[in-house]
């Protein structure tokens, strides 16, 4: 006999979880605890809390998540300019540390003994929910069907709905898409289908959150963004909170046909998988925070972030968000935003994020140092003879002592 008694499921309400609330049910004989986020997905979410009831769930939390999502979780991640393997903004990643979290609240709050989740075993979110799970409660039982289960395909789900009386209505209302589908306020992400293929071509009409760059509108459009120690505060000088903030810039961005990606990922689990994502708002950040950066970070800072960056992307993609080498670097990367404050001036157009303009009382551009006309004595031209030659000494030596710097 199971000595799990009660489990929080992170519960979507589509076909998958609702087939895991009654396998743990009728598999481990507990009670079952659905736990849904709104972290912003563009679906309503309410409609789970009937889904849980019809299978016979008594303790269902459904919690909006959107402020804690993008103040906590996304933003901290921008101040670092993130990006894996060069181009992935990390939209999925970034979600599954603050569902863990919530995962483990809602598990301590209930009394239960276990979490369990619907990622599969080839993927990246097992790894991700239950490094998390482990590092905020180092004893939790985790429960992760698809490694357990028979059930292979969505057919062999859907005759388990027959066998076991699972209502499925609502998984048959409409059109089921042919690619798995993540979403929330960061971005939204497809696989499966067509794209299994890596040279074939993703549909048009399979994105939802951009229009193409080639039908975005003929004339740009301008928008303005105030930072405040690394984060946006305004935009067009209306104040905005965190989640409104990334809302505003998901809208004008997709617009504009920003934010489209297609793109071949290591996954940490070992495979290569193909995956097509829009990240409009985000997109927008990434280009607008560097270009306020590029005036307010020292030199040495800014390599040093963009050094340490990779490191930070890796740890965020394989699921250490709660770990101590991931918080050292935020401390690190929160410190040098003390002043990374100002505004940055963008033009969208078709596809394109273009900085116009930078300005901040923090700046350490000089243009009396930096000016092509006469700088008054500013800067002395001299000085940089002595400069040169200090740098070029231990190449001059090692060409005077005989050794051929031309050789590979």
């Amino acid at each position: 006999m199971s000595d799990i008694k009660k489990v929080v499921l992170a519960y979507s309400g589509g076909l998958d979880t609702s087939v895991i609330v009654r396998w743990l049910q009728e598999t481990y004989n507990c009670e079952v605890v659905t736990f849904t986020a709104d972290l912003g997905q563009g679906e309503e979410v309410e409609p789970a809390r009937a889904k849980a009831e019809a299978l016979g769930v008594k303790e269902i939390y459904i919690d909006d998540l959107r402020e804690e999502f993008v103040r906590d979780f996304v933003f901290p991640m921008f101040r670092a300019n993130t990006i894996y393997e060069g181009e992935y903004l990390l939209g999925t990643s970034i979600a599954r540390p603050l569902i863990a979290k919530r995962l483990i609240e809602i598990a301590n709050e209930t009394g239960a003994d276990a979490i369990s989740h619907g990622a599969t075993g080839k993927g990246n979110d097992q790894v991700r929910f239950e490094l998390g799970a482990y590092a905020l409660k180092p004893g939790v039982a985790v429960i992760a069907p698809w490694r357990e289960w028979d059930l292979t395909s969505r057919e062999t789900l859907m005759a388990y709905c027959e066998e076991h009386n699972i209502p499925v209505d609502f998984s048959g209302g409409k059109k089921k898409s042919p690619y798995s589908m993540d979403a929330n306020l960061l971005h939204i992400s497809y696989e499966g289908g067509v794209l299994e293929e890596p040279w074939a071509e993703a549909e048009e009409d399979m994105w939802r959150w951009t229009v193409a760059p080639e039908q975005a509108p003929d004339e740009p459009t301008y928008i303005e963004l105030t930072y405040v120690n690394g984060d946006i505060t305004a935009i067009n000088g209306e104040v905005l909170s965190p989640a409104t903030v990334l809302e505003n810039l998901n809208k004008i961005g997709g617009a504009n046909g920003i934010g489209r990606l297609d793109i071949v990922e290591n996954r940490f689990v070992g495979m290569k998988a193909r995956g097509c994502y829009e990240t409009p708002g985000g997109t927008i950040m990434m280009k607008a925070h560097r270009a306020i950066e590029s005036i307010t970070l020292d030199r040495e800072a800014a390599h040093l972030k963009d050094e340490l960056m990779p490191r930070y992307a890796k740890l965020i993609y394989n699921g250490f968000w709660w770990s101590e080498e991931r918080k050292m670097l935020q401390q690190m990367i929160d410190y040098s935003q003390r002043y990374v404050n100002g505004d940055v001036r963008l033009k969208l157009y078709k596809g394109n994020v273009i900085v116009v303009g930078r300005r901040s009382d923090d700046s350490l551009f000089d243009e009396s140092i930096a000016t092509f006309e006469d700088d008054a004595g500013s800067y002395n031209q001299k000085d940089a003879e002595g400069f040169i030659k200090l740098n070029a000494l231990r190449m001059r030596i090692a060409s005077s002592k005989g050794r051929n710097l031309l050789e590979d």
